[in-house]
């Protein structure tokens, strides 16, 4: 069973959240909270796998919850529940180490998919969305050649980590390299342990900070 914590300040978001995730039989909502401080607890108290985290809620934010959960050994992973007007708060959640986010009136199905891509850290939701975000808020480094940060990683790994980037699924990956997936999923893998980073979406912000990868590449 996936376990899910939902924090999100409205009632009727976080009961219609619960109601469509436990109609599938492998995932469990385990917790609520209408705030920061109750997400932080919550997270320590129910051990979730998961947390779909509202970025704005009163007393503490869920930005500052989420820097604070992503602190603490073997932390949950984090979407953050947002709508089209908050691209800046994303930008920083995912900064933070979000794993990704979610539209809150987005389809049932998405948000199915959302949660059991998070617990796999498998593909992203919405790739494209998180690319243009990091492309309009990273601020790339102007020094030519392959960054330092990314002087460990093979040919092959920084061919992966160019069309992550460019927000393509592993299946897309595989596709363009004329590979299996799962040799791509091997490639992903050491790409995340030789940098450090906890998924995909990290690796997409490191990428475009670092200017490995630019918005006219």
């Amino acid at each position: 069973m996936i376990r899910v914590l939902i924090a999100d300040d409205q009632e009727l978001v976080r009961t219609g959240f619960r109601v469509i995730l436990e109609s599938e039989g492998d995932i469990e909502v385990v917790a609520e909270a209408r705030n920061g401080h109750e997400a932080i607890r919550q997270a320590a108290l129910a051990k979730p796998q998961v947390i779909l985290m509202d970025i704005r809620m009163p007393e503490l934010d869920g930005l500052a919850a989420t820097e604070q959960i992503l602190q603490q050994p073997d932390p949950p992973t984090i979407v953050v529940l947002t709508t089209f007007d908050q691209n800046e708060y994303i930008y920083r959640a995912l900064r933070a180490g979000a794993a990704g986010f979610l539209l809150k009136d987005a389809p049932s199905s998405r948000l199915i998919a959302a949660v059991r891509a998070a617990a796999t850290g498998d593909s992203l939701i919405e790739p494209s969305i998180t690319q243009r975000l990091v492309e309009r808020f990273a601020e790339p480094a102007a020094a030519p050649g392959i960054p330092v940060q990314f002087a460990q990683l093979t040919e092959r790994e920084l061919d992966v980590l160019r069309l992550i980037a460019r927000a393509l699924s592993n299946a897309e990956i595989a596709e363009e390299m004329m590979v299996a997936e799962t040799t791509v999923k091997t490639h992903v893998a050491r790409i995340l342990t030789k940098l450090a980073i906890r998924d995909r979406v990290q690796a997409v912000v490191l990428a475009y900070e670092t200017g490995f990868v630019s918005r006219d590449a």
